[in-house]
C-alpha cells in the first residue's frame, strides 16, 4: 500500500485490533472507519502509531502473506422520517406490541380478541376448573377474615365512617376480577392512600365538624384517582409510574408506615382529641400534652393484642404452617376485643368502642361527588396523588408474585382495572383501593389459583354488610389500632435499605431522603423530596456522562478504566477515552470541556514526568447508542482543537461522515 493511501475497513472488534491493522501498514494518513453499530470513534493522527505494535500483534505472530482485509460495509439508505417517527412511537407507547395478535383476523375474531384483551375473565374463564374454585373459595375466606377488620380500620385511619371501609372490600373487588390481569392480586383498602386523605384533605375540611362534606370529598378524590389510573392505562403512559424508584417507594412506604404507628397511639392511650399533623413533632406534641387523659385500660388492651398480632406473625415467618393462624389473627382479636368489651362493660371505664354499622349493601354516590365544592383542586390533587401511590404499589405488589408463578401481568391493562374499579367505587360509596402486599400475600399463600378469590372475598364482605355488621358494635378501637400498626411494622424495609447503603449510597440518600421527608414533614413532602431528588439523578447521569481514562489490562488485549483496574497500563503518548452515554445537547457542552481537560491534564503530566509527548487521541464511543446535532457540533469543535494541537483526525459515525 502507498504510504499516502487511505486505509479502509469495517470496525468489528477493540481499538486493540485497530492498531494491529495499522500497524501492518506503517504510515497510513487517513484511516477511515464503516461502522455498522456503535463503537469506537477514533481521532487518530497515524504517522507514527506503528512505534506502539510491541503493545499489541505483531507481524511475527500473524505472518503477512495470508492475511486479507475485510471489505469495506456499504452505507445504508437513509430511512425516511415518518418511518422512524413511527417505529420511536411505537417502541414508546407500544412496547408489548398488543395489536400483533389482530393482524390477520377476520372483524368477528377481532372483536372478540378486543373483549378478551380489556376484560381479561374472558380468557381463562372457559378454562375454570372445579379444582380451582376450590382453591380459591379457601383462599377468599381467608382474605376477607383479613379484609373485614382491615377495612374498618383503615376507614378510621382516613377518618371516614367505618361502613365505607367495608363497602370498599366489596364493589372494587369484583370489578377488579372481570379486568384485571393478576391471578394473585388481592384488593382493597391500603393503610398510606387512607392516611394520605385524611392529611391532605383534613386541612381544608375538618372530619369531625363538617362529616359530610368531607366524605364527599373522599368518593371526590378517589373518583379523579380512578381517572387519572384508567387515562394512564390507555394513553399507554404507564412508564410515568416508574419515576418512583425503588429506593423512593421503599423510603416513602417506611415514612409513612412509621408515621401511621405514631397516629395509633391516639387509639393506643384512648386519646379523644389529636392533631391532624402527620410530623413526628405535632404528634409527640399531640400525646405527651395530654397524658393526664392517657386511659390505661386501653394502653393494657392495645399492648396485649399487638403482642399477639406480632407473635404470631413471628411464628408464621418460622414455621409455614403457621400463616393460617397469621391470617386469622386480625379477626380473631376484632372478636376476643368485642367479646371482652362486652362481657366486662369496658366501654363505660374509657374504652371506645365502633358504635352503630348499619345493614346493607352500598348505596349509591353518584349525586355525593363534589363537583361544585371549593375544594374541588384539593380533591383532585389529593386523588391524582394517592393514584400515583396506589398504581406504584399495587403494579409493583402484582409483578412480584406473578414472578412466583412465572406468568406475566399487563402493566397498561392493571392501570385501567385499577382506575375503572375506583370510578365504579367513587360511585357507590367505596373511597380508594389497589392492591395491598400484606393481603395479596395472605391470598398467595392460601393458594389462590384465580381473581375468583376476589369475588368469594367480595361475597363473605356483602353477607357481612346484609347481616353482620350489628356485631362489630363492641369493637375497640384500640384493636383496630394494633392491627394497623402490626401490618404497617412489616411496611418498614429495613433490610432493604442496608442493601441500597451496601449497593448504591446515592440510592439509599433518595431511600432516607424519603423517610425523613415524611416522618419530620408531611406525606406530601417526603413524596416530592424523593421523586425530586430521583428526577435530578437522572437529569446528572444525562447531563454530566462519566468519562473514563482507558487502559491495557497487562498481558491482554482488553481495556479497562485506569480508576477502576489500577494494573492498567497507559499506552505511551496514546490518551484512549471512554464516553458511556448517548451525546445531547445537554451534554455536548460538558463533554467538549471534558475531553479538552483530558488532554490538558495528559500532556501536563507527560511533560512533568519526561514521557513522549502526546500523540493520539482515542475515543472509544461504544457505549453511545445515538447522537443529536449539538453532539455532531461538539465532535467538529473538538476535532478543530485537536488539528491545533497537531493531532490530525478523520470522523465517521456509523457510516455518516462527519468531516
Amino acid at each position: 500500500m502507498h504510504p499516502q493511501a487511505s486505509f479502509h475497513f469495517s470496525v468489528f472488534a477493540s481499538f486493540a485490533h485497530i492498531l494491529y491493522y495499522i500497524s501492518l501498514n506503517p504510515a497510513p494518513t487517513k484511516l477511515h472507519f464503516y461502522v455498522t453499530e456503535p463503537c469506537p470513534l477514533l481521532i487518530l493522527p497515524l504517522h507514527q502509531l506503528h512505534r506502539y505494535t510491541s503493545l499489541f500483534w505483531t507481524r511475527n505472530h500473524m505472518g503477512n502473506a495470508d492475511f486479507e482485509r475485510p471489505h469495506p460495509v456499504a452505507i445504508p439508505p437513509t430511512k425516511p422520517f415518518l418511518n422512524s417517527l413511527k417505529s420511536a412511537l411505537k417502541e414508546t407507547l407500544f412496547p408489548d406490541d398488543p395489536f400483533s395478535q389482530f393482524q390477520k383476523q377476520s372483524p368477528s375474531r377481532k372483536f372478540i380478541l378486543g373483549l378478551r384483551y380489556f376484560v381479561p375473565i374472558l380468557e381463562w374463564a372457559p378454562r375454570y376448573t372445579f379444582a380451582f374454585f376450590r382453591a380459591d373459595v379457601i383462599a377468599g375466606i381467608t382474605i376477607a377474615s383479613l379484609a373485614v377488620p382491615q377495612g374498618i380500620s383503615y376507614a378510621n385511619l382516613a377518618n371516614l365512617p367505618p361502613i365505607i371501609g367495608l363497602y370498599s372490600s366489596f364493589v372494587p373487588p369484583l370489578v377488579y376480577a372481570m379486568l384485571g390481569s393478576s391471578k394473585d392480586l388481592a384488593v382493597g383498602t391500603v393503610a398510606v392512600a387512607s392516611l394520605l386523605i385524611s392529611s391532605m384533605l383534613g386541612k381544608v375540611v375538618n372530619p369531625n365538624e363538617d362529616p359530610k362534606h368531607y366524605v364527599q370529598l373522599a368518593l371526590t378524590a378517589t373518583f379523579f384517582a380512578g381517572v387519572f389510573q384508567s387515562a394512564l392505562g390507555f394513553l399507554r403512559l404507564g412508564f410515568i409510574v416508574d419515576f418512583l424508584s425503588h429506593a423512593t417507594i421503599v423510603g416513602f412506604m417506611g415514612g409513612a408506615a412509621t408515621v401511621v404507628c405514631l397516629q395509633q397511639l391516639k387509639g393506643i392511650l384512648g386519646l379523644v382529641h389529636f392533631t391532624h399533623g402527620t410530623d413526628l413533632v405535632s404528634v409527640m406534641r399531640s400525646i405527651f400534652s395530654q397524658t393526664h387523659q392517657w386511659r390505661w385500660e386501653s394502653g393494657v388492651l392495645g399492648c396485649c393484642f399487638l403482642f399477639f398480632l406480632i407473635l404470631t406473625r413471628y411464628f408464621s415467618k418460622r414455621k409455614k404452617w403457621f400463616f393460617w393462624i397469621n391470617a386469622m389473627a386480625p379477626l380473631t382479636s376484632v372478636v376476643l376485643g368485642s367479646v371482652l368489651v362486652y362481657l366486662t362493660h369496658a366501654e363505660k371505664h374509657g374504652v371506645q368502642v365502633i358504635g352503630h354499622l348499619k345493614k346493607g349493601l352500598n348505596p349509591p354516590s353518584i349525586s355525593e361527588l363534589a363537583f361544585g365544592s371549593p375544594h374541588l383542586m384539593t380533591a383532585i390533587k389529593t386523588g391524582i396523588i394517592t393514584g400515583v401511590i396506589a398504581l406504584a404499589e399495587g403494579v409493583a405488589v402484582g409483578r412480584s408474585f406473578a414472578m412466583f408463578k412465572n406468568y406475566h401481568i399487563d402493566g397498561n391493562k392493571e392501570m385501567i382495572a385499577f382506575g375503572m374499579m375506583n370510578i365504579a367505587g367513587s360511585c357507590t360509596s367505596c373511597y380508594l383501593t389497589t392492591g395491598p402486599f400484606s393481603r395479596t400475600a395472605v391470598n398467595f399463600n392460601a393458594g389462590c389459583k384465580t381473581a375468583v378469590s376476589n369475588i368469594v372475598m367480595a361475597t363473605a364482605v356483602m353477607i357481612t354488610l346484609l347481616f353482620l355488621t350489628p356485631l362489630f358494635h363492641y369493637t375497640p378501637l384500640v384493636v383496630l389500632s394494633s392491627i394497623i400498626i402490626a401490618a404497617m411494622l412489616g411496611l418498614i424495609d429495613y433490610e432493604a435499605a442496608i442493601h441500597l447503603w451496601k449497593i448504591d449510597k446515592f440510592d439509599f440518600f433518595v431511600c432516607i431522603s424519603a423517610y425523613i421527608g415524611v416522618v419530620f414533614g408531611s406525606v406530601e413532602i417526603g413524596l416530592v423530596i424523593a421523586v425530586t431528588i430521583s428526577l435530578l439523578r437522572m437529569l446528572l447521569f444525562v447531563a454530566r456522562p462519566r468519562t473514563f481514562l482507558l487502559g491495557n489490562i497487562p498481558n491482554s488485549m482488553i481495556y479497562r478504566s485506569v480508576d477502576q483496574y489500577p494494573t492498567a497500563n497507559c499506552v505511551p503518548g496514546v490518551l484512549i477515552l471512554q464516553i458511556d452515554a448517548p451525546i445531547y445537547f445537554a451534554n455536548a457542552n460538558y463533554l467538549r470541556e471534558r475531553i479538552s481537560r483530558w488532554i490538558y491534564e495528559e500532556e501536563d503530566r507527560l511533560k512533568s514526568t519526561g514521557e513522549p509527548t502526546l500523540q493520539y487521541v482515542i475515543l472509544d464511543m461504544s457505549a453511545i447508542g445515538s447522537i443529536d446535532t449539538n453532539g455532531l457540533s461538539m465532535l467538529e469543535e473538538v476535532e478543530k482543537n485537536t488539528d491545533r494541537k497537531g493531532l490530525k483526525c478523520s470522523w465517521y459515525w456509523q457510516t455518516h461522515v462527519v468531516k
